[in-house]
């Protein structure tokens, strides 16, 4: 049975090998099936990541085996607004636990020093360390204005709430924007 998991999650591929990796793993061991393929889905304006898919065929067509997928899909920390497609049917069901933040770092607007003598892997280490335990990094994107850090976690209110006297304070941050992204 092929099915597809639509991800509402901004991954870019190398990341989202790691998660294709990681379902592989769960469908060998739990012997339901195997990973077939992958793709990264693109808003064709900016280029930014919209969404990813992970293409699935399932050993055995049965309701049980289905079941059983999505209950280990909602372990392996996948954002809310996830489904999982039944190509047969047609059928979509809804999956997912986590809540997702996007920060988008100014690219243009601040004072050229301010972009010499700061650093973008500062600002992953300090919002994911404020995060504790919460939310994580997962992947980022980087386009001609802005560059953006994904995170996903428990709590879209929590996260932005542990990150913002951060933000307050590092000059890297000046102008950024933060959404809710799951």
């Amino acid at each position: 049975m092929e099915l597809v998991l639509n991800l509402n999650l901004r991954l870019q591929p190398m990341h989202r090998h790691h998660l294709e990796d990681e379902l592989q793993e769960i469908l060998e061991k739990e012997e339901l099936g195997e990973v077939t393929g992958g793709g990264t889905l693109l808003d064709p304006q900016t280029g930014e990541i919209i969404s990813c898919d992970i293409q699935i065929l399932l050993n055995e067509d049965k309701k049980d085996n289905i079941n059983h997928l999505v209950e280990l899909i909602n372990k392996i920390r996948i954002p809310k607004g996830s489904t999982l497609l039944c190509m047969a049917s047609e059928d979509k069901i809804e999956v997912g636990t986590l809540e997702g933040l996007a920060y988008y770092s100014n690219g243009t607007e601040l004072p050229d020093e301010i972009y010499e003598s700061c650093d973008i892997n500062h600002v992953v280490e300090q919002m994911e360390s404020a995060m504790d335990g919460i939310g994580h990094f997962y992947s980022y994107w980087e386009g001609n204005e802005w560059t953006a850090l994904y995170f996903y976690g428990v709590s879209f209110v929590e996260m932005k709430q542990k990150i913002e006297p951060f933000i307050a304070s590092y000059p890297l941050c000046q102008k950024c924007r933060i959404e809710q992204i799951a």
